[in-house]
């Protein structure tokens, strides 16, 4: 059977040791502080970066032309990091490493939509048709002598030689 004083009056004299030598109280000193309202919302902040930016991802693969696919990676992806990037500077404050995220944001803020833009109007130059579903085309229909979407006998043919 154990001798549960013994235990206890062993378990005593430890900690007392401890406290005496000061490695509980730097354990106790090192430890994390406890997170902020401010901190708390700038995590909040990335995590709904985070989310836009896996939304983005998602209709990169799943929309069915160049087109559609450059407006998910522009428009949630360039949201998305900009939101993380303001997140980190929320929580780190105006340091160096909060500071380095804000000019990330306004550089990716300035230039992703840039971008995109000649992206999609090179693709446009280029000759790559629009999804059949697409509803209008202005640009094609002005610039380009008519509206550059697919047709569906096209389909049909490629359908048939298959």
């Amino acid at each position: 059977m154990i001798d549960t004083t013994a235990l206890i009056d062993t378990l005593l004299d430890t900690t007392t040791a401890l406290l005496d030598t000061g490695t509980v109280a730097q354990a106790a000193a090192t430890a994390p502080e406890p997170l902020g309202a401010v901190a708390i919302i700038g995590y909040i902040v990335i995590a709904v970066g985070v989310l836009f930016d896996l939304l983005g991802a998602v209709g990169l693969v799943r929309l069915p032309d160049v087109y559609n696919r450059l407006q998910s990676a522009t428009k949630s992806v360039t949201l998305g990091t900009f939101g993380i990037m303001i997140g980190i500077l929320i929580v780190e404050g105006f340091t160096p490493i909060g500071i380095k995220a804000l000019i990330c944001g306004i550089f990716l803020l300035l230039t992703a939509p840039v971008s995109a833009h000649a992206l999609s109007r090179g693709s446009l130059r280029f000759g790559a048709k629009m999804w059949k579903g697409t509803v209008i085309d202005s640009y094609g229909k002005d610039k380009l002598g008519g509206p550059q979407i697919e047709s569906k006998e096209k389909e049909d043919e490629v359908a048939k030689d298959s």
